[in-house]
């Protein structure tokens, strides 16, 4: 079967500038795109309000252009998107795999917490849900919708298996490790997982290129797209660059915004980490030279990147 023409994005959120964990992600993701003669789009994920930063979605854009990453395309911005989002959510509640859900934060940790429900346990930060709204809400208010991840208990249709181009085969069982993800949340913001199924989708993208953190969420992301009919792009999850304790380095953790006072010293950082050492003195002349390294290394040799 042919494959579609290569598409890749880099879909940063505006909670604060590009920090040097981030500009890993965007080359990697460029680098991949252009190594394959495919196009580079970006795609701003604004749509938790309550946490964007005002003006850094545009900086986040000059942060990439210093930098010589320019996208073949108009940027999307996944807070005008609402209504694709919402229809997609309708199809599932629609055909049952989906629910509303009564549960407060207080409600998942007293349940969670219930002998009932220890052995479910957390995967992550994330209490797995006991299952309390499937059958109805029993009089209260809906505050989330949630996907139902098992139609039959105990099935096994929520295994799923992938192949990470640098990880190698993955497997998580999200009925297991996850439960029933929430897919908009009490606030009415849409879940990441179901907005980034929708968009990958309609943006045709074919290959995704972002951090290992996000390895954990590809499960969910394939199985939404199996109950959306929708096609699953290849993954392939960078290193992370750590911060001194050797935790990821984030903006929740105190990231600083890359230095881009010399756009060259960043880039030549960041491309360490993804295991490229190459020379130029110019942002044009070591891209150049780094697109060289990327396609020896990952198209020549394979396609499987070797940091």
């Amino acid at each position: 079967m042919t494959r579609a023409p290569y598409v890749g994005r880099f879909a940063p959120s505006p909670t604060g500038l590009l920090h040097a964990g981030s500009l890993v992600a965007a080359l990697a993701s460029w680098l991949d795109a252009r190594a394959h003669g495919g196009a580079w789009l970006v795609r701003i994920e604004d749509l938790d309000t309550p946490r964007n930063v005002a003006g850094a979605a545009e900086a986040i854009l000059g942060q990439l252009e210093r930098c010589g990453l320019r996208p073949d395309g108009p940027v999307v911005r996944q807070s005008e998107r609402t209504a694709v989002y919402e229809a997609a959510l309708q199809r599932l509640l629609a055909v049952g795999r989906a629910f509303p859900c009564a549960c407060s934060r207080r409600d998942l940790a007293l349940a969670v917490a219930a002998p009932t429900a220890a052995a479910s346990g957390t995967h992550g930060l994330e209490r797995i849900y006991p299952g309390t709204c499937r059958a109805g809400l029993g009089g209260k208010r809906a505050r989330s919708v949630r996907l139902l991840v098992e139609q039959r208990p105990g099935s096994g249709e929520a295994a799923v298996e992938w192949i990470d181009r640098r990880l190698g085969v993955q497997r998580q069982d999200v009925a297991r490790l996850v439960g029933d993800f929430v897919l908009k949340r009490a606030d009415g913001v849409f879940a990441y997982q179901l907005a980034v199924v929708v968009d990958d989708a309609a943006q045709g993208i074919t290959d995704v290129v972002r951090g290992e953190d996000l390895a954990d969420s590809t499960a969910r992301q394939i199985f939404l797209q199996r109950l959306l009919g929708l096609p699953t792009p290849r993954y392939l999850h960078t290193p992370l660059v750590l911060a001194a304790d050797g935790s990821k380095l984030s903006k929740q953790t105190g990231a600083q915004p890359i230095d881009l006072a010399e756009p060259l010293v960043a880039l030549r950082a960041a491309g360490a980490v993804l295991g490229i050492d190459v020379s130029g003195t110019q942002v044009a002349g070591w891209l150049d030279s780094a697109l060289h390294a990327w396609r020896e290394r990952c198209v020549s040799a394979g396609d499987r990147p070797r940091a």
